[in-house]
């Protein structure tokens, strides 16, 4: 399994997966245009998490180059789940900010009703730095549900990694 650049032949199946009834509540989806711009924004990178030369998930990585060495790990999901696929993925996702991105600070947020995104953050080493209580109206529930705020620095990652 490794990382690749999107490209907008990916689209359809980034778009498919946001727009996924199980995902909805919990991914924003965007348009063919919005995605294309990330692919020429400096401080964004959108990749596919290939797994033998088929699409399985993407991520988006925002805030690159900032001035604090933040990276917003924005918008990720899988193909399939289970099978400890998402601690791999969102373990894999974090190395690639640290490594190739230079990240100082990784950062990410997550509906306050996904409990299993919060499993795997946990996991990884990430950790629940705040909560914006019913925060982020999500259309596919028709209502505001809290938007938890999780973070990893460097040295914790080094630490991990042993």
């Amino acid at each position: 399994m490794s990382l690749r650049a999107a490209t907008p032949a990916d689209f359809a199946f980034i778009r498919g997966l946001a727009g996924h009834p199980d995902y909805a509540p919990f991914i924003t989806d965007e348009d063919e245009t919005a995605l294309a711009a990330y692919l020429t924004d400096p401080e964004a990178r959108l990749y596919i998490w290939d797994e033998n030369g088929t699409a399985a998930g993407f991520a988006l990585y925002c805030e690159i180059g900032h001035p604090t060495g933040r990276v917003e790990l924005r918008r990720l999901a899988l193909a399939r789940t289970g099978g400890g696929r998402g601690l791999a993925f969102v373990t894999a996702l974090t190395d690639h900010a640290f490594g190739p991105l230079n990240a100082a600070r990784v950062w990410l947020d997550a509906s306050g009703e996904n409990t299993r995104a919060a499993k795997v953050y946990d996991q990884a080493g990430y950790r629940l730095e705040g909560t914006l209580r019913a925060h982020w109206w999500r259309p596919a529930l028709g209502r505001s549900v809290d938007l938890l705020l999780y973070g990893i620095l460097r040295d914790e990652w080094q630490a991990r990694r042993g």
